[in-house]
């Protein structure tokens, strides 16, 4: 992977020190803190921006925001945000092809970590 060519997302926050808490435990870590906006990564391909905004979304399930993150070890990542994972059965093969689970971040964006299957 280069570092010149790499994306990373920028989150809307809610509450910043919670996301960056929820963040952290998926196994970001803080690399850059401006107050109101934090660069986070994980130093293997993850690299995420999150900006405070109080206001949005008005209502949680408004927010129409979702992450896909691809990590080899699934199950290592599930296992620190056990607690907070959607599905009852945790992860699991979906028909897509993919062994996933879906976690919500404090400011309701749908995250979902997983790998595709061989």
């Amino acid at each position: 992977m280069s570092e010149d060519h790499h994306v990373a997302a920028i989150v809307p926050a809610k509450d910043i020190d919670a996301s960056e808490a929820f963040y952290r435990r998926l196994g970001f870590e803080t690399v850059g803190d401006y107050g109101d906006y934090r660069l986070m990564e994980d130093g293997q391909g993850w690299y995420l921006h999150l900006r405070s905004t109080s206001d949005w979304p008005r209502q949680v399930e408004d927010n129409p925001l979702g992450l896909y993150l691809y990590v080899d070890d699934v199950d290592a990542v599930a296992e620190r945000v056990r607690d907070l994972i959607i599905e009852p059965q945790g992860p699991h093969a979906r028909p897509w092809g993919t062994y996933e689970f879906s976690v919500s971040d404090p400011s309701g964006a749908l995250i979902r970590i997983g790998r595709v299957l061989d």
